[in-house]
Parts: C-alpha cells; structure tokens; sequence
C-alpha cells in the first residue's frame, strides 16, 4: 500500500506540473486544448484514487465511493484520447455534434456506478484487488466501449506517426510503448491473469498520457504542431530530405516523392546512392554529389548544384546545409527545386534574344547604309564631274597639239588644271575609302573583337561619316569637342566603340521627336587615368520609371517602336570589350548626358 501511495502522490505531482505548464501557454492551439482536457481527466483521476489510499481507512469510508469520482476522470479519457488522436492526424478537426455520441456510454457508466447502491449491475463486489472483484453486467459494457475507443484511437496514433515520420521513428516508438503498458496491464488485469490493484490503472494511464505527450510533440512540449507542420513541409513546393551523418536519409517530405516519381520506392533508412541509382544518375556525378552532401554535414557551408535527371528529362537546383541542435549536427538538409520550367523558359527567351539582337544588327546596319549610299553618292558625282572636266582637257590638248598659235605657257595651264581635277579625284576616294573602311568594320557582330591602337581623331572620323546622313536628314548638329591630347591611343574594338557612340547618339536624335536646328555634344575628356565620352543632348530627359530599369534588355523609351536592345547591347558592349561603364543624368523636361567611361591601357 506504501508503494501504491508513493506513486499515486508522484503521478498526482507530475500530472499538476503538466498542468501548469500547459495552462500557461496563451494561446492555445487545438492539441494544446485537447492534451489539457486530458491532463485533467488525468489529474481527477489520480487524485481522487491517492485519496482513497490516504483517507479511505483514517475516516472509515468505504473505497468504491473515492471510485465513484475518481471515475470521471476513468470514463472520458478514452473519449478525450480519441479526439486527441483525430487531430494528431488532422491537425485540425472541427467539433461536430456528432461527437456528443461519444459520451453517451461514459454518462451512463458513471450513472450506474453512482447508483451501485441500488441494482450493483457495475459491481457485484468491489475490492482494490482486481482478482477480488465481481462485476456486474454493465461493466463487461463499459470495458469494452473504453477499450474500443481506445483502439481506434491507438490505431489513430500509429497510423500518423508512421505516415509522418515512419515505423521505426521515435515518435512511433514513443506511441506503441505508451499503448503496450496501460493497455496490455490493465486487459491481463480485468482478465485476472495477473494480480494488480485498481491503483495500477490511474498509473499506467498517466504513464500513456506521458508518451504521447512526447510523441506528438517531439520532444518540444506544447511548443509546436508536428503535425500542421508535417503538412506545411508536405505541401510546399521544394523537396527536401534529411541524412545522418553516413548519408543515410531518415526523412523526406511527400513533394520530393513526387518530384522524382518515387511512389513505388521506400527509400527511407536507405544510403544516398539508392535514390541516385533509382533517379539514374552517372556514378561520377553520384560521387562528387555525395561528397559535397557529407561536407555540408561537416561544414557550416552552404552548397549549391545544379543536378539534371536524364530519366525525367528535368532540372533541379540543390541546396545542401547542416542541421544544428544546440551546436551539435544532427544532419544534412537538401533541398531540391524542380527549374525545368526555368531552363526551358531561358532556352526559349535565349533564341528570342538572338533573333532580337541580330534584328536589331540588321537593322542598324540597313540604316547605316542607308547613310553610307547617301555619303557616297556626293563623291561619286564629284568624281563624274572631274572625268567629265579631265575629258574635256583632254580633247582641248589633243586639238592644241598641232595648233602653232598654242604657246608653252598654254599647255602648261592645260596641264595645272588636270591635276587639280586629278587632286579632286584622290581626295573623294580617299574619302570613300574612308567610308569603306568604316563601313567594313561595323558590318559585324557585336561577338567579333579586333583590338588595335586608335586616336580618338579616327574614332571622331568614322562616327562623323557614319552619322552625318542622319543627322543631315533629321537637321541636328553634332557638337564635337576633344579635350584629349593627339598623341593619345586607346586600345581595343573601335567598330564596337563607335556602334555605342553612334547608338546613343541616335537616340538623342529620336528624342527630339522631329524638332530641327537642335545640338548634340560629343566630348571627349581624359579624367582619372579613364576616357570619359560624353553624349548630351536637351531633349526633355527620361522619364524616372525607366531610369532604374534602362540598361536592362526589352526596356524601351520608344514604345512599340523601339525593342530595348540598343542601349542593353551598349552597355554589354563596354562592359565586355573595354571593361568599362556606361552611366548617365538625366533631367525631365531638360535634357540628358550620356558617359562612357573607359579604363587607359
């Protein structure tokens, strides 16, 4: 009787302590609720029990009667743990009043056993020892309605763990233990196969409620939903699964199963390896990934792959980290994105891209000749003109030849003025030579680099032929000014740089939107061991929405008339070819000055 007591006082002491600490958690979530209700069924239980062991022989009272109340706390705990195991799987379940069924049976039990007295259908004979008890009919009802209900809600219980962390989990364990020794007791004791008292019920029951306080809750006591968050991880988007430290997987979420078609296959508790052979990964892909997953274990590192599944045709991005406990590593986390789509996307945004750059290649070399036939049609006429004139000399000289009144003096002014019209002749194609040239070096990819040692006069020359059709046609001037000195040589790609300078310089014309007679400035300055290239023009500025955004491909200020490229090609241009920058201000209503800053070599 002393051990008896000795442990009723300790369950009534642990029962109070789960008591007040989950009373004090404001606010409660369902299971927080439903656990409280059963620590109260639990403590009226085991209460009213210690009391009967302490006052029952002191004050002569008889101990079915501390039954009587004790059996409040007896008759709905396995109602109580049944709803408790409906929302462990559910997280969440709404309170129908259908439940109210449910403690119909535990109503009318403790209606019998208080009016024992009367019909003892409860008990024929009560005695603390279970082999010393007769029971009444009624009873054999009770017992198997309380053990019923607690089967399915053991069923319940086991049936979520092992959906949410698998059979040999602890969580399962920490249930199955919490089901065999109240259950299993307490069936040997009402089938008198062992001797045990009444007292052994209200301590195994205690026992029960203490395991699947631990088991549900993992280990953080009330603080959290294992469940709920089981669904949330079951429901995001990313897959995951956990390794120990051998790369074993003890956990994984049902969107990786999905991800990678694993219905069929249990890959829990099995090495890394398993799941890359069954996804068909080539073995050195598999090895190098392995080792990068134990490092993540051994490292505060984190490491990112990128990992392409022949067998589903898709891509996913890895993200692979240790998990700490208190400083200690308890695993390896990786995450796996499914970016098939993405790559897709970029494939296709890629071929647009291309087909949109090489149109707008086209398109500005259609325009630049355009320019270039209009340039060349002056020297070209000039040149018809000279051999018209040189043709008419000719025939003057050959008529003077045998003429005696043509003096010396008269061929020799023959002879002036065809090299004058010879002169004229080598200055025009020395000029569509120039055009030529120019012309030859724009006439290519961004892609193709020549690099060679030219002065910013050469550069000024080849963006004055290229531009001066269309700055004539739109009526704007250019505004030259070189404030660098002529020996200076800049090294790198003079098409690429004179494509940007003419693009922006394009741009400032279509900003004036039609209006003549208006300036464009190109200036060009040495400053901080860099080329700075100014481009200014007073055409209103850029609006402040497109200004972040302006070096970004597809971003216009033209509307449907531009594709957003030009200025996304220049920059890139300088970026790669001259590891430089393009920055700009910009003023609304005033104007806008472009700068090209590159590094002297």
């Amino acid at each position: 009787m002393i051990v008896n007591g000795v442990l009723m006082t300790v369950s009534v002491i642990i029962t109070s302590i789960m008591l007040a600490i989950i009373s004090k958690q404001k606010p409660k979530n369902q299971m927080q609720q439903m656990f409280l209700i059963n620590i109260i069924l639990l403590f009226i239980l085991c209460f009213f029990v210690l009391l009967q062991i302490l006052l029952s022989k002191p004050l002569n009272i008889e101990p079915v009667y501390f039954e009587y109340l004790s059996y409040i706390g007896g008759c709905f705990i396995p109602v109580s743990l049944l709803l408790t195991s409906l929302i462990f799987v559910n997280t969440k379940i709404s309170l129908k009043k259908y439940y109210l069924l449910l403690l119909i049976i535990p109503f009318i039990s403790l209606i019998m056993l208080w009016t024992n007295d009367i019909h003892h259908r409860f008990f024929e004979e009560y005695s603390i020892y279970i082999k010393d008890v007769v029971y009444g009919p009624y009873f054999y009802v009770h017992a198997f309605y309380s053990y019923a209900v607690l089967l399915v809600a053991i069923i319940l219980f086991i049936t979520g763990a092992i959906k949410n962390s698998g059979f040999f989990s602890t969580q399962s364990m920490l249930i199955l233990l919490g089901i065999i020794f109240p259950l299993g007791i307490n069936i040997l004791g009402t089938l008198k196969i062992i001797d045990i008292t009444i007292y052994i019920t209200p301590i195994m029951f205690m026992v029960a409620v203490l395991f699947f306080a631990l088991a549900v809750f993992k280990f953080n006591f009330l603080k959290l939903n294992p469940i709920a968050l089981q669904k949330i991880v079951n429901r995001i988007s990313d897959g995951y699964i956990v390794l120990n430290e051998e790369a074993i997987i003890t956990d994984y979420n049902e969107t990786f199963v999905k991800m990678f078609e694993l219905g069929k296959y249990n890959i829990r508790n099995s090495h890394i390896y398993k799941f890359l052979n069954t996804i068909e990964i080539p073995q050195d892909e598999q090895k190098s990934l392995t080792k990068k997953m134990l490092e993540a274990y051994n490292k505060d590192v984190e490491y990112k792959y990128t990992l392409y599944c022949e067998k589903l045709n898709k891509y996913f991005n890895m993200e692979m980290n240790n998990i700490k406990n208190k400083n200690n590593i308890i695993g390896t986390l990786v995450l796996f994105k499914d970016v098939t789509q993405h790559f897709e996307d970029m494939k296709i945004i890629k071929s647009n891209q291309d087909i949109l750059i090489e149109q707008e290649r086209l398109a500005s070399l259609g325009q630049m000749i355009g320019g270039i036939a209009h340039n060349l049609k002056t020297p070209i006429m000039s040149i018809g003109g000279a051999a018209e004139g040189l043709t008419d000399l000719i025939k003057e000289y050959k008529l003077s030849i045998k003429d005696p009144e043509v003096t010396i003096d008269d061929h020799e002014q023959i002879a002036k003025e065809m090299d004058e019209w010879v002169d004229k002749i080598k200055t025009h194609i020395s000029y569509m030579s120039d055009i030529i040239t120019t012309v030859k070096g724009q006439a290519v990819t961004l892609s193709q680099s020549n690099e060679i040692y030219f002065s910013i006069d050469e550069l000024i020359k080849r963006v004055d032929i290229l531009m001066k059709h269309e700055l004539k046609n739109a009526i704007i001037y250019l505004k030259v000014t070189n404030n660098v000195d002529s020996s200076f040589k800049l090294k790198g790609n003079i098409n690429g740089l004179v494509q940007v300078i003419n693009n922006i310089i394009s741009n400032a014309i279509q900003a004036y939107n039609g209006k003549t007679e208006e300036t464009i400035e190109l200036i060009f300055n040495i400053k901080d061991n860099n080329l700075v290239i100014a481009i200014r023009d007073n055409a209103g500025g850029i609006p402040k929405n497109i200004q972040d955004k302006l070096f970004n491909s597809m971003v216009t200020t033209k509307g449907k008339n531009g594709t957003g490229l030009g200025l996304f090609m220049s920059y890139s241009n300088i970026k790669a070819h001259f590891g430089g920058d393009i920055t700009f201000e910009s003023k609304e209503n005033v104007g806008t000055t472009f700068f090209i800053t590159i590094p002297v070599r």
